[in-house]
């Protein structure tokens, strides 16, 4: 089994499931955006990894545009190397569409995230030579006006189903990969690994999400998450050597 197979059956037991309002729209990048997902596990997802970062769900000009976790276009595209082709979801929302590698908005959650990894490690060698991000959800939702819906928010009825795939395709990741960490992006991510890996021998915590609409995140959220990776025991604190690369 490879993530590129978890992912293709996530597909498959997340398709009967159907979603009512608010959710107007949902987009599925695992489907339109396969190949650039597939290219981004296959170059960057293969052996174990010490650490999982896991995501809640893609965000509109993140993961929905590049189909990489918090995949901010320009690193995805200048860091990261991903140029596989992006097709569009069959039913999209005229407010929210997906120009791929030509989307010009910034994924703010995703520059910060992929920007930390640019800046401390240099290379995506190095930074997934222990790292590994992925996403809980690969879905996103989106109201009729064209809102941004998290999954948190579905119905019970609705919710537990996308749970019982979700929760497969984790558990399924981290036998793959054998991590000693899995660390939410937030605390949802964290509270979601905690039931899925119920009774798996890895470590469960979380760092602050990076996103916009935290007013914490908006004050030095590199500072407050690398503080949070050193104190889960994933870092250690850089010293500056007077040469080379501090490390990590």
């Amino acid at each position: 089994m490879t993530l590129l197979d978890i992912s293709d059956q996530l597909v498959r037991d997340l398709k009967p499931i159907r979603f009512a309002a608010p959710v107007a729209f949902v987009y599925n990048p695992l489907v339109y955006a396969r190949a650039a997902h597939a290219q981004y596990l296959e170059r960057y997802g293969l052996g174990p990894r010490e650490i999982v970062l896991l995501g809640m769900n893609p965000g509109p000009w993140g993961m929905v545009q590049t189909g990489v976790p918090f995949g901010e276009v320009g690193i995805v595209r200048d860091w990261l190397r991903i140029d596989a082709a992006i097709e569009r979801p069959h039913c999209e929302h005229p407010k929210r569409p997906v120009l791929g590698y030509g989307c010009t908005r910034s994924e703010v959650s995703g520059a910060r995230l992929w920007g930390w990894a640019r800046d401390r490690f240099k290379t995506p060698k190095r930074f997934f030579s222990r790292f590994f991000v992925a996403n809980y959800c690969p879905l996103a939702f989106l109201e009729e006006t064209g809102r941004n819906f998290t999954p948190d928010k579905l119905p019970s009825a609705q919710r537990r189903k996308l749970e019982t795939a979700c929760d497969r395709a984790l558990r399924d990741t981290v036998e793959l990969l054998q991590p000693k960490f899995v660390i939410g992006i937030g605390k949802f991510a964290e509270r979601r690994a905690q039931v899925a890996l119920e009774g798996v021998d890895v470590k469960i915590a979380s760092i602050l999400h990076p996103s916009p609409a935290s007013p914490a995140a908006n004050r030095d959220w590199v500072g407050k998450a690398t503080a949070q990776l050193e104190q889960i025991g994933v870092l250690r604190a850089r010293r500056s050597t007077g040469h080379g690369v501090p490390g990590h």
